[in-house]
């Protein structure tokens, strides 16, 4: 029997058949054959959401096939990738065109295009996730046509492309908008909780990357700021925390520990009094939890359904063993996220039904009205995405 799993093993699913793609003619292919005998499709890249983005009982894609870098424009600071290819594996190609990814999140191990999907990012106030980069992207719609899409052609469907669920198609290729190769310095430090609080605006607005993790069970945090640095790069690289080299050489860290998670965003301004919440939840209702909380910005974007829609963002994730029952920590850190106005990650843990999607994004509607005109008939949607759709 045909079986998928997600990263921390959370999420399983049991296709009718699970197809690996190495070319768009094969990706063309498959999507007839599935649209000839009425099954639905679903992507798949790395499995790190721990959300039920992918299981489906019709086709499961693995798209791993479809890796690596397609042309780099080192005077347009562009490039096209192939929409499998892990995040990892494009640093040093990038790199090598003079060029380097914006910015990105601490895990390294996601295909890009899952990546995009779901709206994933690191940490910088003035630093947009990676949906916010696309310039264009190429799909197979659920006919087997090939779409070209970019904000001058076919505007909509590239709009929706840009954080897409996996829902309006297989995308197999994306173009990225870049910078020129940079280096950064890293530096960390331990800091009681109060200390943090009390220093939290300047730290975030004076560096490019700020983060930090607070543990419940000491009351402090462990702070990290990442600089530009003109300095050259020192190998072998450092331990984390002291580290100095390229920027896709220190802005991943090894996350080996399998876990599920719950991020929520809301407006930067509340990011301090929604922390503070968490904190007082956290001592009070569960004060034998060791895993951390971490806090992160995010600046305003145009992305239709990001968690950064026209607002300057913090962004909050909880996390639970997963080996532990996460729903009553879960739940409870959702009810304070949601009164802070948030909006959940789209591959992450939330108990969020159709009606609350559709109040707390304003693009809602829109996004659905251009994903049903593409795909009619739902073939890129499983049963989580039915539910949401309810509303559109």
């Amino acid at each position: 029997m045909v079986s998928w799993t997600n990263w921390s093993g959370r999420w399983r699913g049991k296709p009718s058949a699970l197809k690996f793609i190495r070319s768009e003619a094969d990706a063309v292919a498959v999507v007839r054959e599935a649209a000839r005998v009425g099954h639905t499709v679903r992507a798949a890249g790395a499995g790190h959401s721990h959300s039920p983005l992918v299981p489906n009982d019709g086709i499961i894609i693995d798209a791993s096939g479809l890796a690596g870098v397609i042309q780099a424009n080192r005077e347009k600071q562009r490039a096209w990738v192939w929409a499998g290819t892990r995040i990892y594996a494009l640093g040093r190609p990038l790199h090598d065109a003079g060029l380097g990814l914006l910015n990105q999140g601490d895990i390294d191990r996601q295909a890009i295009g899952g990546a995009i999907a779901t709206g994933t990012h690191g940490t910088g106030c003035e630093l947009k996730n990676l949906s916010a980069s696309v310039t264009g992207a190429r799909l197979v719609l659920g006919s087997g046509a090939i779409v070209d899409c970019n904000a001058n052609h076919n505007a909509d469907l590239w709009q929706i492309v840009r954080l897409n669920l996996g829902a309006a198609g297989l995308v197999t290729r994306l173009e990225l908008q870049l910078r020129e190769a940079y280096r950064l310095q890293e530096r960390t430090w331990s800091i009681a909780f109060e200390d943090l609080v009390e220093d939290l605006t300047s730290l975030v607005t004076q560096t490019r990357h700020f983060e930090f993790f607070w543990y419940p069970h000491s009351d402090t945090a462990v702070a990290k700021c990442i600089d530009e640095t003109t300095a050259e790069a020192q190998y072998p690289l450092a331990e984390e925390g002291s580290r100095c080299a390229w920027s896709y050489e220190v802005l991943p860290n090894h996350r080996p520990h399998l876990h599920t998670e719950m991020e929520y965003s809301v407006p930067a301004e509340d990011g301090p009094a929604c922390l503070v919440a968490i904190r007082t939840l956290i001592q009070k209702n569960f004060p034998s939890l060791h895993w951390p909380v971490e806090y992160r910005t995010l600046a305003a974007d145009d992305v239709w359904l990001s968690t950064a829609y026209h607002r300057p963002t913090v962004t909050i994730s909880v996390h639970q063993d997963i080996n532990e029952d996460d729903e009553p920590y879960f739940r409870a850190c959702e009810e304070i996220f949601v009164s802070f106005a948030g909006r959940p990650h789209w591959g992450k843990v939330s108990y969020l039904g159709a009606q609350e999607m559709a109040r707390i994004h304003p693009r809602w509607t829109d996004w659905w009205q251009v994903r049903d005109r593409v795909d009619p008939q739902g073939m890129f949607l499983n049963g989580y995405l039915e539910q949401l759709r309810a509303t559109a």
